[in-house]
């Protein structure tokens, strides 16, 4: 008997307290689109909310806000304040505001607590427009209510330029989601929507402007580093920004990396400014113009070489380019600007005293100049592991002692596509068709790491080899 008394008392309970939390909400979501479908009315985007507020003397709010009594039922709406004056006695007391309407509504606790302490209630008007809601939650009440469900509800930023991808059904309201995206992101000046279409020779989106000014010249930073770059003319993933991270960290200042599909620089820059030397080729003249410039803009040209050609043809001529021309050594870290201006003013300071001018000399540091590349970098994974067969026989030249410079093989970074979504089938799947392509087993030295999932049935990886000393030197 006592036991059934306990249950039915704290079933009890548990309805007293359901049945507060359901008054102790506001419904601040935005009002039924009733404005025209082809164009965004935000007007139509206004609600007004009545809440009650507790009158309450300036000196007493901070204890108000902090009273246990009152922690389920004050005001706590984003962007709306908690405590504001009373327009009725402006320089009097403030008003607390509660998450209820009706004073039948506030829980017995806190109603005895501000029965005692306040000075009384006063019904406050909530004005709500366009400007409070999200773009995902104007766009959800925009939206028919079939499409809700699988709305878009983000974007990527690459510079000023958001970007989306689209599905078919949200075509018809793409202009709509644009302006969306720019009135609520004010860094957001263009938006466009990649297009499935994808250009043949080198392998960017094509896209349409829906929203902004048609300016699609980026300025874009990452790892401390400016990039520019014509975003419809150019292959550019912010998504990758860790990517490019991880594999830059795995360099060594004092070694020479080949950039095979170098695009407008995130591997080869970064790694120039760590130190490395770099050979950067894309077959995109636009890519290639623009690396240009990045290259100038982050202060690393006299370590970064571009070539505009083939990828098969790049791997082929790399290591008897740099053989023949070889790079520095590394000197050490590259001083910033203000420690070069301070060292110009510090000799211009020498020269105007008559004191001797010392003359630097980087070469003068006893090592030999680098003329082995350490690591190739191929980033194009829709179509990467075909080229590897290039490195067949690169090292094989009687006319150049290649094999004094090349006792440790380079390292081969091969972005690439696969439909297994197991780890272990995806490792099987990739390294067969990359000894496939070499026509010879990988050796022990080999990692594969997960990049990202770019389709639920299709993930990137890059797999990370020692390039097998039988390939390099087949003949």
């Amino acid at each position: 008997m006592l036991l059934a008394r306990t249950l039915l008392s704290k079933q009890r309970q548990y309805l007293n307290i359901f049945s507060m939390s359901r008054h102790l909400s506001i419904d601040a979501s935005p009002p039924p689109y009733n404005g025209p479908w082809d164009r965004l009315d935000k007007e139509a985007f206004r609600k007004s909310l009545t809440v009650l507020g507790a009158r309450v003397p300036p000196e007493k709010t901070g204890a108000f806000l902090k009273t246990l009594a009152l922690k389920d039922c004050i005001m706590d709406l984003p962007k709306i304040r908690t405590v504001v004056s009373d327009s009725s006695v402006p320089d009097g007391e403030r008003l607390v505001l509660l998450r209820v309407s009706n004073q039948a509504d506030i829980p017995p606790e806190a109603r005895q607590f501000l029965d005692r302490e306040a000075k009384g209630f006063v019904d406050h008007k909530i004005e709500l427009d366009y400007n409070y809601w999200t773009a995902d939650e104007c766009l959800h009440a925009f939206l028919p209510e079939e499409l809700r469900d699988g709305a878009p509800n983000g974007f990527a930023m690459t510079g000023h330029i958001a970007h989306v991808n689209l599905l078919d059904e949200y075509l018809p309201y793409k202009h709509i989601i644009g302006q969306l995206i720019m009135d609520k992101n004010k860094r957001v000046k263009t938006v466009v929507n990649k297009l499935n279409t994808i250009d043949n020779q080198f392998r960017f989106f094509k896209m349409e402007l829906i929203a902004g000014e048609p300016d699609f010249v980026v300025e874009h930073h990452e790892a401390d580093c400016r990039f520019t770059f014509d975003f419809t003319q150019v292959y550019w993933n912010s998504r990758l920004h860790t990517e490019h991270e991880r594999l830059v960290e795995m360099f060594k200042p004092e070694e020479l990396v080949a950039d095979v599909f170098a695009g407008v620089g995130p591997f080869a820059v970064p790694a120039a400014k760590k130190g490395c030397a770099v050979l950067a080729n894309d077959l995109n003249p636009n890519s290639a113009k623009y690396l240009r410039k990045n290259i100038d803009d982050n202060r690393v040209t006299e370590l970064v070489r571009v070539s505009c050609e083939d990828g098969r043809d790049f791997i082929r001529a790399s290591v008897s380019r740099v053989f023949d021309e070889p790079f520095l050594a590394y000197t050490g870290p590259k001083p910033s600007r203000m420690q070069e201006e301070r060292e110009r003013k510090r000799l211009q300071k020498l020269a105007a005293e008559g004191k001797p001018v010392p003359v630097s000399d980087p070469v003068e540091n006893g090592k030999p100049p680098r003329r082995a590349i350490a690591h190739f970098v191929m980033n194009l994974p829709d179509s990467a592991i075909t080229f590897l067969d290039a490195f067949r026989g690169i090292l094989a030249d009687d006319s150049r002692n290649l094999s004094g410079e090349y006792e440790q093989m380079p390292m081969v970074h091969c972005h690439c596509f696969t439909r297994e979504l197991d780890i272990a089938r995806a490792e099987e799947d990739i390294r067969q068709r990359v000894e496939e392509k070499l026509g010879h087993p990988l050796g022990n030295e080999i990692s594969l790491h997960l990049v990202r999932s770019v389709a639920p049935s299709k993930e990137m990886y890059c797999i990370s080899f020692r390039l097998p000393r039988e390939v390099a030197f087949a003949r």
